[in-house]
């Protein structure tokens, strides 16, 4: 009876032990299906963040399609446009009108835009007015090449504006390829010459400031001798009252002209026209005109609105029809 009992207890205990371990398994399943879901949400987690960082990385390198729509062109710092010349005076003119200018005819102006090759949204603008311009661009400027195309396209002139030391330098730069006036013979033909290469097919130069340089005869002769060999005309912006660019181009026989009035050194609406008024009367008394504008929003919304009724008192031109080779002997080519 006692040995029953003693193996009925055993059995007990076994079948105590059995289901023991089998529970004891069931929760080494449950831990090691909860690890391995741990493990593979935290692998998971990890490349999803790796992922996250290398798309922003991209964005922050390169500009999504979106973002380059809309920044059509690099950000580029536009370079001062002009130093204006301070109690300015107009040009001096011929007491009577060229024998050429026929009496009746609409007047010749030549309007010159000048600085270009920084912005070819404000470029696409003027380029697509009804108006014969002539543009002048500043030489090694990022846009150049992309616009003049487009200004050739049209048959309109092109010139370079050849950047020349003002007096405010070196506080004002004048910008990439300037002529300086402690450069020796050499090194402004040089440099002269790299100018002129850098923007093809022009048909003439004017000065991009140059209040300095201007005003100095010896290297404004080095510099009419250079485009004399060129065939090319100068146009001078006259930033220096002083300046020796006509007295030159008169020795060298360079085609030679001047600017009579600027149309927007002071960006004002009501300043704009009255310059473009002046212009008109420059060109009723004279003949011809010359002006230089430069590629602003205002200046170009404000042609716009005045080219219908400029158009009827003025004929516009470009500017190699208003140079001419000064003839020595003439009474109206007095400085």
């Amino acid at each position: 009876m006692a040995r029953k009992k003693t193996v009925r207890k055993k059995k007990q205990r076994s079948k105590k032990g059995i289901a023991l371990k089998t529970h004891l398994k069931r929760i080494s399943a449950w831990l090691f299906l909860l690890i391995l879901i741990i493990v593979v949400s935290g692998f998971f987690a990890h490349q999803f963040i790796l992922h996250k960082r290398v798309i922003l990385n991209k964005r922050a390198k390169a500009p999504s399609a979106a973002r380059f729509h809309i920044q059509k062109q690099p950000l580029v710092k536009i370079p001062t446009y002009e130093i204006y010349p301070r109690n300015e005076i107009l040009p001096p003119k011929p007491k009577d009108r060229p024998k050429d200018i026929i009496s009746g005819n609409l007047p010749k102006v030549a309007i010159i835009i000048d600085d270009l090759g920084y912005d070819r949204n404000i470029a696409e603008k003027f380029i697509g007015l009804d108006a014969v311009l002539t543009y002048s661009f500043l030489p090694f400027s990022p846009f150049q090449k992309n616009i003049e195309n487009r200004v050739r396209e049209k048959g309109f002139d092109t010139m370079l504006h050849l950047p020349m030391e003002p007096v405010e330098y070196p506080k004002v730069d004048p910008g990439p390829g300037a002529l300086l006036t402690t450069m020796s013979p050499d090194q402004l033909i040089s440099q002269l010459n790299k100018d002129l290469d850098a923007v093809p097919f022009i048909k003439g130069v004017n000065n991009h400031m140059g209040s300095r340089m201007t005003a100095q005869s010896a290297q404004m002769h080095q510099i009419m001798s250079v485009l004399k060999k060129r065939g090319l005309f100068f146009i001078d912006s006259r930033t220096a009252l002083k300046t020796v660019c006509k007295p030159s181009a008169r020795l060298l026989q360079v085609p030679f002209a001047q600017r009579d009035v600027f149309l927007d050194h002071i960006q004002q609406p009501d300043f704009i026209r009255k310059q473009i008024k002046q212009m008109v009367v420059v060109a009723q008394k004279h003949g011809e005109a010359i002006a230089i504008a430069h590629p602003h929003t205002l200046t170009y919304q404000i042609l716009r609105e005045e080219l219908p009724a400029l158009k009827e008192k003025v004929r516009l031109v470009p500017a190699s029809e208003l140079v001419h080779i000064i003839d020595v002997s003439a009474a109206w080519c007095s400085p």
